[in-house]
């Protein structure tokens, strides 16, 4: 039995479980953004911090990486750890994952993947979309258990831009925050 794991946001620089193979590669039909509340990792009830979530995007794609995992008990390990790390998202998805943007068939296909929906009732940590001001100042005020809002954010610039991907919606709410501490200094 062999699990994947699709990581689109921290997951892509800090897995937290055991994996016998991580690759670089990309699902279609999704964007990642920062819609989704953070209340038990990057920010509080008061002060939901904000971590990306993916949305349906027609032709869009979303780069990340993708964990293989091997053995029956590092996969229940993982599950039983990913259960509690993703619990704000209330959707898991199989997707196929791509490697090659010019490929017709999936390099894997059934990538696990924990989507936090805009559906209020099953996820009422959803925030939803604002403008690149608004979400960069609730960035940097939100603080959690794992750590500013703002190091989820630049770590996550950072996890892309070693994969080779230069996301716009993560460049530009990442300068924002920049922009934005710099005036207030």
């Amino acid at each position: 039995m062999v699990m994947w794991v699709f990581g689109y946001g921290s997951l892509i620089s800090k897995a937290g479980f055991h994996y016998d193979e991580r690759v670089i590669g990309f699902i279609k039909g999704y964007r990642r953004v920062f819609y989704q509340g953070s209340t038990d990792h990057r920010g509080t009830p008061e002060f939901p911090g904000r971590t990306v979530t993916l949305e349906p995007a027609e032709g869009e794609i979303c780069w990340g990486a993708a964990y293989k995992i091997s053995k029956e008990e590092d996969a229940e390990t993982a599950i039983t750890y990913l259960e509690v790390r993703e619990k704000q998202y209330d959707k898991k998805e199989y997707l196929d994952f791509y490697t090659d943007l010019t490929a017709t068939s999936p390099a894997v296909s059934g990538v696990m993947v924990y989507i936090a929906t805009a559906d209020k009732k099953a996820n009422v940590n959803y925030l939803g979309p604002a403008s690149d001001e608004e979400i960069a100042r609730q960035i940097i005020q939100a603080e959690g258990p794992a750590g500013p809002n703002r190091d989820y954010l630049f770590n996550l610039e950072k996890a892309l831009l070693q994969i080779g991907c230069k996301d716009k919606h993560v460049i530009d709410l990442a300068n924002e925050v920049r922009r934005i501490l710099e005036e207030e200094q």
